[in-house]
């Protein structure tokens, strides 16, 4: 961050202090030289500049010179000016350096990153390239060697301020991750995230959202859904997530191949732990799934999706429901999301029924921990949870009459 201006001379430069964050002193006599001062007392000489076409949205650049006490500042300046000059040639200084030693930029480091894990699901790629746009898109042609501990720290604080802890924490998490393969395979290449972590940054507190006690927002909740849903069939989708805990995207993506209503289980293929899940079908889920069917044209056997887009989306199902929630919320007097169907669901086998914890994860797909204990015992089957979580919708249906 700029600070203030003055003449670069060996002996300004020595009365310059550090503080707790880096800061750079310009000179007045060439724009875009100047010395930045870390928190350690180490003073380099650098200069800034926008490559490429597009004026001030260009992206922006800076190259370190050399550190003071190695590089004189009038050598420095000397370079700055012959830099500077390039770029008004429209030559790239900074990147004529990383493809010399050959520094990939972060969109080619992201790539390689991306296609190393052919299996990542789809959704995550998706929001992994939303973070790379959205929140780094101006660092993309930057190589990898051109983005500092203070880049990221300044960074990190903006995505947390603007978007939300866990936003800033993600961005920093995947970009720590893209860094690892090309730190290992270029000598010298510093992953910029490792290096703030180690100068005493910290991602942010994870913080749960809490709900209040099930028996006083499921009445409002199941009242606030079928107030504001219009759609028979879309009140459906927040009624199974009520009655099984399911996730929003595992109860929008189920086809009617994976509902056996004479077995009486439901297998649940699409997961966020991409294990596929078969639960008992109680019978809440199999008065809605009658529903569902008798809405299917008369099919004997329906097939597809059980809530199929009416908009011929890409994915084929319905997936646009978010909008509901704050309608929801309002009519209920107290905030609403997808996901406190879940954890309503669970507080209630948990904290009201004293169900064991093993079942209630498996009920609800958690990824177990790897607890020694619990893995020689063997897997709940599906007869296993009927009862119980016959018992868990029971209890819901009561308090939701409350």
């Amino acid at each position: 961050m700029a600070r203030v201006k003055l003449t670069l001379t060996k002996r300004t430069v020595d009365a310059l202090e550090p503080e707790d964050k880096s800061w750079i002193a310009w000179d007045d006599r060439l724009i875009g030289f100047g010395c930045r001062v870390q928190p350690s007392g180490t003073k380099s000489f650098i200069v800034n500049y926008r490559s490429g076409v597009g004026g001030r949205n260009a992206p922006n650049k800076r190259v370190v010179i050399g550190r003071h006490g190695r590089v004189g500042p009038d050598e420095a300046r000397r370079k700055a000016r012959d830099m500077l000059g390039q770029v008004a040639r429209g030559e790239d200084p900074a990147g004529e350096r990383a493809e010399a030693r050959g520094v990939p930029t972060l969109a080619e480091a992201f790539e390689t990153y991306i296609k190393a894990n052919p299996n990542r699901a789809a959704k995550t790629v998706k929001l992994y390239r939303q973070i790379l746009r959205g929140k780094l898109g101006d660092w993309v042609r930057r190589p990898l060697d051109a983005i500092t501990r203070q880049d990221v720290e300044d960074r990190f604080n903006r995505i947390t301020d603007r978007h939300g802890w866990a936003t800033g924490n993600q961005a920093m998490s995947m970009l720590r991750s893209v860094y690892r393969r090309p730190c290992a395979d270029h000598e010298g290449l510093r992953n910029p995230v490792d290096l703030w972590l180690a100068a005493g940054g910290r991602f942010n507190a994870k913080r749960r959202r809490r709900i209040p006690a099930p028996a006083e927002v499921l009445p409002r909740w199941r009242a606030g859904i079928e107030a504001v849903v219009p759609n028979p069939a879309l009140r459906d989708i927040f009624l199974i997530g009520l009655y099984t805990g399911m996730r929003r995207g595992e109860v929008v993506s189920l086809r009617w191949e994976r509902v056996d209503l004479e077995r009486r289980v439901l297998r649940v293929q699409e997961t966020k732990t991409g294990e596929p899940l078969e639960l008992p079908v109680t019978r809440q889920l199999a008065a809605i799934f009658g529903r569902l069917r008798s809405d299917c044209g008369g099919e004997t056997v329906p097939s597809g999706w059980l809530f199929p887009s009416p908009k011929k989306a890409r994915a084929g199902h319905v997936a646009d429901i978010a909008r509901f929630y704050e309608g929801i919320g309002e009519a209920a007097g107290t905030r609403f999301w997808f996901h406190g169907l879940r954890n309503a669901f669970i507080t209630v086998a948990e904290r009201e029924l004293m169900l064991p914890r093993s079942l209630t994860k498996r009920l609800v797909n958690h990824a177990r921990p790897s607890d020694v204990t619990e893995g020689y015992a063997a897997d709940w089957t599906v007869d296993q949870l009927r009862d119980p979580a016959q018992r868990i919708a029971d209890r819901i249906d009561a308090l939701c009459k409350c």
